[in-house]
């Protein structure tokens, strides 16, 4: 009952309720960086979504496009900018994924979506990770987040699957709260991005 009926409802009317209140931040956010970013302020990428189904993911952008000689993007922390990491450190970054909420693309909480390329490189009990809703914050975010190994991150990824419960998602919350006020989890190294993942 909760899965089907009670936590879309919930995604919806939260997701709305948080565009709204965020307005005034999201407003300033696009100015500021597409001032920073030449009038390019969101960052959209192809992501999988539940049953493998590619969609487009929003959040705003963070790095610049800087490329070497060769035409190749420079490493992560090169192309940081300085207004970028502040949005990273406190997940603003994060908040256009409410409009992937609202499309039903995405869930306020699970499994975070990854990359289209880690799809065919997944095992058969990691691919359980599809079996839900890809979401802007999850068991694993709350549980270490770019800190924790692949390994890790699947294990707690296919855990929500098989416990998913309002309950654990209403921890799920406040753990986020705590842990984007206090900044926690997040790699305090030059590269603030997880390594890719390489298959098993």
């Amino acid at each position: 009952m909760y899965v089907k009926y009670f936590k879309p409802f919930l995604d919806i009317i939260l997701a709305f309720v948080g565009l709204v209140l965020l307005s005034p931040l999201i407003t300033v956010l696009i100015i500021l960086l597409a001032i920073c970013f030449k009038g390019k302020p969101f960052f959209v990428h192809p992501r999988p979504g539940k049953n493998e189904r590619i969609f487009n993911l929003i959040k705003f952008k963070s790095m610049s496009d800087a490329t070497d000689r060769d035409g190749n993007l420079l490493p992560f922390h090169l192309r940081v900018t300085k207004v970028g990491r502040f949005i990273r450190q406190f997940s603003l970054d994060e908040i256009p994924q409410l409009f992937n909420v609202l499309k039903g693309d995405m869930s306020l909480i699970g499994p975070r979506p990854l990359l289209p390329e880690y799809l065919e490189r997944y095992n058969e009990f990691q691919k359980r990770r599809h079996e839900v809703l890809p979401g802007i914050t999850g068991w694993a975010q709350v549980n270490g987040r770019n800190t924790i190994s692949w390994e890790e991150k699947f294990n707690y990824d296919v855990y929500y699957v098989d416990h998913l419960s309002f309950k654990l998602d209403l921890k799920i919350i406040l753990l986020t709260i705590k842990k984007v006020f206090l900044k926690e989890g997040i790699n305090s190294t030059e590269n603030i991005n997880m390594t890719e993942f390489k298959g098993n």
